[in-house]
């Protein structure tokens, strides 16, 4: 029996309106949908009335940093041998950015499955796409540590001559802002937060303007966050 493919499918970051025909198509003749959360991908499926089973794939795909893939992983692969086309979705965005999307594509490259993208919504390029500076080369560093290496993190974020982009989460980024404050003054921020929701705001300015209008505005700190240092 010819193995399964594995698609790679993008999901929208906010607004449902912006997944893609082919992304509808996809979830619907596959024979089975991964997902990070399936009570959150709920609800796009049930809006575009997509009625594929679901399974849930979670973060935490590895135990104890050992590199054996947990039975879950080697489950879909098994689903994808026997035959079976899945497709891959995160609960926002495109799969294999801060996510465990790029350990099930390594497995399934690694077991000769065919691995497609159908490609749509990413905050990074959302943001990117509205900045205004030259991004002909970037830098991306996905979501600095919580506690330990987090200082260092910030100092190779502010060492790149060119522009760097990262995620964070709403409760560090005060903490986040003053630290940029204190390691690259002369540094210039764009943050885009909600991207394509209905709160959906994009700040500009030099390090400390970003964070004055943040300590001014903490009520305006939820939501998704991704920023760009330059």
């Amino acid at each position: 029996m010819d193995n399964g493919v594995l698609y790679i499918v993008a999901t929208p970051i906010g607004n449902l309106a912006d997944i893609t025909f082919r992304a509808i198509e996809t979830l619907k003749k596959v024979d089975l949908v991964v997902c990070e959360d399936t009570r959150t991908s709920k609800k796009l499926l049930d809006h575009c009335e997509i009625f594929t089973p679901a399974m849930s794939f979670y973060q935490n795909i590895r135990k104890g940093g050992s590199t054996k893939p947990v039975p879950k992983l080697n489950l879909i692969i098994q689903e994808l041998k026997s035959g079976k086309n899945l497709a891959l979705i995160t609960d926002a965005g495109t799969p294999g950015i801060s996510d465990p999307g790029n350990q099930l594509v390594k497995s399934a490259v690694e077991n000769n499955i065919a691995v497609i993208p159908i490609p749509g919504a990413s905050s990074l390029t959302a943001l990117a796409s509205v900045a205004g500076i030259d991004l002909t080369q970037f830098v991306f560093l996905g979501f600095p540590p919580h506690k330990k290496g987090r200082e260092t993190f910030f100092k190779k974020a502010v060492a790149f001559e060119i522009p760097v982009m990262y995620f964070e989460s709403p409760h560090r980024l005060i903490k986040n802002l003053e630290l940029l404050k204190i390691l690259a003054p002369d540094k210039n921020v764009i943050l885009g937060r909600e991207l394509t929701k209905m709160f959906e705001e994009i700040v500009r300015g030099n390090v400390s303007e970003v964070l004055e209008y943040f300590e001014k505005n903490k009520d305006k700190i939820r939501g998704e966050i991704v920023i760009i240092i330059y």
